[in-house]
């Protein structure tokens, strides 16, 4: 193959002067944004414009309509749009192909793919990108994404949800009597009396990072050491159960609650004590974050479900609506309202407290409804903005440690799992995928060459996905790649190349739109007409060329 860089300019690098769409006029965007009809996206939009004047910043112009649909595809369904799907939302009426798109994305249209996307994130989340590979581990991957998945195909309530998380029981493994995946969340994490369960908990569910209070009080914050063993009290009935297959092997984990006798083996006053750094003990009772105690500290199940308890306390907590809140605004710009987006408190306060106290009662007046959450967000301004630096404004940059002011939208690159989708639906490879199951065993191999996972005592891992020379290598010359470049008879490629109907500059098209959803710039056309002419008029020899080049290129990788 003759490998020829091409110029991929979006945002990232200056407009394509083909960009699909067009941005919109300053007026027009102020008349659409204060007659907008959802009075929470409306709400949204005055927040985020009061901060701008206030920091003397001037936003973006508009995302092309291109640009904006590439980005909702991947924030929702995790892939780029394809063809047919990008052209049905240009083709729409402007005034209101968003709010269009918006309802089919978050409808019944593309609800099994929905709930996949959605389920790989919570997936990652709870258990990271490496749970359940362990042979003789706890944690059965499978089980919580069944679970998962089928929740996010029923909208649940984001309470219900985490209460389903919190207060688990059953067998974690799809077939098993008594199954329900959700208990695979905490079966990994109870070692040690459930300290991880304690730590993983808070963080998730009220943004709160407890964990380094195990040992001593916040050193920057009110946060004290009581409070997470106060916290930690509250799994002490909970146990996982072994249930093995021949041999050595665990076949599934069983997770129960039992009575806990308490270190002072007084069941009916059930204390655990932990030791302060001046070697001192202390005692511990479950006591909620907010000060919000049980009605007693028995340690029997049949006089109080501590776990069950805990997660009645966690739902209707403040917390919980805002820690979601933060964490959805984070997946769709950028950022959240805290960096990171799981550990709020005093000592690190919100860029925007109002917008993100407003939208976290509003997302619980509305019953904890994500998919209206996901609606405002993808119908705010700051999130139709150019990622393009308005060069008569400062700069609004959170890389440099600068609280986020959402003034322009925040380059970012794909994450793995949507690279793999993207490449698949941009070569049309998922018309010929099988069964859910396969598809997922398929891509976690795929995705398995980028993690790492460490053996520490809160299970961390990272990925080489981030720019690095293996992820470039891989894109460069990887299987997946390579596939995605075919020119054989039946391949994406071959189909394009060999369609009599489209002249070249058409199939050009064709495949800018696939892979970036706009039109190639004039130069662009230059060098694929040069590379037509160096190929002796070979069409399919120059398109695989120019396609290896633009799945290569930062815009195709990058959210922007």
């Amino acid at each position: 193959m003759l490998i020829v860089l091409l110029t991929c300019t979006s945002h990232a690098t200056g407009r394509g002067a083909e960009a699909v769409g067009t941005s919109q006029s300053a007026a027009t965007k102020k008349t659409t944004a204060a007659n907008n009809p959802i009075p929470q996206v409306a709400l949204v939009n005055e927040h985020i414009r009061q901060h701008w004047a206030a920091n003397k910043l001037i936003p973006s112009g508009a995302a092309t309509d291109g640009e904006w649909c590439r980005r909702a595809y991947l924030d929702v369904l995790g892939r780029i749009p394809r063809v047919e799907e990008l052209k049905r939302f240009l083709d729409e009426p402007a005034h209101d192909r968003k709010t269009r798109l918006v309802n089919r994305l978050l409808g019944d249209d593309y609800v099994e793919e929905y709930a996949r996307n959605w389920t790989t994130l919570w997936t990652n989340l709870l258990i990271g990108r490496s749970g359940g590979a362990e042979r003789r581990g706890l944690v059965n991957r499978e089980g919580l994404q069944q679970s998962l998945r089928r929740a996010f195909q029923r909208n649940m309530p984001y309470d219900r949800l985490a209460f389903e998380l919190i207060s688990a029981k059953g067998v974690s493994k799809p077939g098993e009597e008594g199954f329900n995946g959700f208990v695979n969340f905490l079966a990994g994490n109870l070692q040690e009396n459930g300290v991880q369960a304690t730590a993983k908990t808070s963080q998730i569910f009220l943004g709160l990072q407890i964990q380094c209070t195990q040992c001593h009080n916040h050193p920057f914050n009110d946060w004290k050491q009581n409070q997470f063993w106060e916290m930690n009290a509250f799994f002490r009935q909970t146990r996982p159960l072994r249930r093995f297959e021949k041999g050595r092997d665990v076949a599934a984990i069983e997770l129960i609650n039992q009575d806990f006798a308490g270190e002072n083996n007084r069941p009916e006053e059930a204390v655990l004590f932990y030791e302060l750094r001046n070697g001192l003990s202390k005692a511990a009772y479950p006591v909620f974050v907010d000060g919000a105690k049980l009605k007693s500290d028995s340690g029997y199940v049949q006089e109080v479900d501590r776990r069950t308890e805990l997660a009645k306390l966690m739902i209707h907590s403040d917390y919980l609506a805002k820690a979601q809140v933060n964490r959805l605004w984070g997946h769709f710009l950028g950022y959240g309202f805290t960096k990171p987006v799981d550990d709020m408190g005093p000592h690190n306060p919100p860029s925007h407290p109002e917008l993100l106290d407003t939208l976290a009662q509003e997302f619980k007046t509305r019953s904890y409804n994500q998919k209206e959450l996901i609606r405002w967000i993808l119908l705010s301004e700051p999130y139709g903005l150019s990622s393009k630096f308005n060069p008569k404004s400062r700069k609004d940059d959170p890389a440099l440690g600068e609280k986020p002011m959402f003034s322009h939208f925040y380059l970012r690159q794909m994450r793995s799992e949507e690279l793999y989708e993207s490449l698949l639906v941009a070569t049309e490879a998922q018309n010929t995928q099988t069964s859910y199951e396969q598809q997922e065993a398929t891509k976690r191999e795929w995705l398995d060459q980028f993690t790492l996972a460490f053996g520490t005592d809160d299970n961390e891992e990272t990925t080489t996905f981030n720019g690095t020379i293996p992820q470039t290598l891989m894109m460069m010359n990887g299987d997946l790649i390579n596939k995605a470049t075919k020119i054989d008879k039946g391949s994406f490629l071959h189909r394009v190349a060999s369609d009599s109907k489209l002249p070249n500059a058409a199939k050009i098209n064709y495949l800018y739109l696939a892979a970036l959803a706009r039109k190639p710039t004039a130069q662009e056309i230059t060098l694929a007409n040069e590379l037509l002419a160096l190929r002796h008029g070979d069409p399919a020899a120059a398109l695989q060329d120019v396609w290896w080049a633009v799945l290569n290129s930062n815009e195709f990788i990058l959210n922007h």
